[in-house]
């Protein structure tokens, strides 16, 4: 069985069993087992082994698991020489530095020698810091990086934040985005033949899902004058489809995959264009050329 690392805990892991389960790679009591466990999925073609976040790379890396989903994060605080085989789409964040409020600093070239930057990710932090050639002093964590300040450990953090409510709420505001994060799957090197094989099928299977995330399936009748105005518009996977419409030689039916942060453009250009019986529908799986 190919073998698949997963979070067994923290912001990942319900988006990671969604996905998995999108492709149809459900558990027989759906990802509610204990999660200290491996547990084989319906088909018992693969078996998912839910392990602490951080270790996941570890896992891969050391050869325990095939494929695995994490944090681009924790892939590159590792220090594992894994590459990113398929970006996913979800849990996105961005690792940020945060000072206190009261702080006069308004970037990270503010920072006075010495100051004391509290984070989870120590590797990460002090890349960041060399790049920029300041020299500070890194405070390690393992949570609550946050509340740091308040409680007199360190001067700034540099974390994870989705929304910044959570920084807000202690008093914290942004003054650098260190990187933009994600979650990708990521491969274990010199997989071959049948294994190879397999993990292909399943990174396949992924990048539809969230391929068919991002686009929409649209179809409109409008009249045919319009087509090479529209063609344009809807360049859809190779171009949209384009169908006769019953009894009426002047119209067409058209059929595109479009991106769905354009489909509210679209729709209003369709309809002032005069198209009618606009339809947009969201898609389950989309395995492009």
């Amino acid at each position: 069985m190919i073998r698949i690392a997963i979070p067994n805990k923290g912001r990942l892991r319900a988006p990671t069993l969604r996905l998995l389960a999108r492709i149809g790679l459900t558990t027989p009591d759906n990802g509610d087992q204990d999660r200290g466990l491996t547990v084989v999925t319906a088909d018992r073609r693969y078996q998912l082994l839910s392990v602490n976040a951080r270790d996941v790379p570890t896992f891969v890396d050391r050869g325990a698991a095939d494929v695995a989903i994490t944090g681009t994060d924790l892939l590159e605080e590792s220090g594992r020489p894994l590459e990113v085989a398929e970006p996913l789409g979800f849990g996105r964040s961005r690792l940020v530095l945060a000072v206190p409020e009261r702080s006069g600093a308004r970037g990270a070239e503010d920072l006075a020698p010495g100051t004391r930057v509290a984070t989870s990710m120590p590797r990460l932090a002090r890349g960041y810091f060399e790049s920029i050639g300041r020299s500070v002093e890194i405070v390690t964590l393992s949570g609550a990086v946050e509340a740091a300040p308040a409680i007199g450990i360190a001067d700034a953090i540099l974390d994870l934040v989705e929304t910044g409510a959570t920084l807000r709420s202690n008093g914290l505001r942004e003054v650098a985005t260190v990187r933009e994060v994600e979650a990708a799957a990521i491969v274990r090197a010199g997989l071959v033949g049948t294994d190879r094989e397999r993990v292909d099928e399943l990174l396949l299977a992924l990048r539809s899902v969230v391929r068919a995330d991002r686009s929409r399936y649209l179809m409109a009748n409008v009249p045919a004058a319009l087509l090479p105005e529209l063609s344009s518009l809807l360049p859809g996977v190779g171009g949209p489809t384009v169908l006769p419409l019953l009894g009426r030689e002047d119209w067409v039916a058209i059929h595109a995959v479009v991106d769905a942060s354009a489909v509210n453009g679209i729709v209003a250009v369709l309809k002032i264009r005069g198209a009618t019986g606009i339809l947009v529908t969201p898609l389950e799986r989309l395995v492009a050329a």
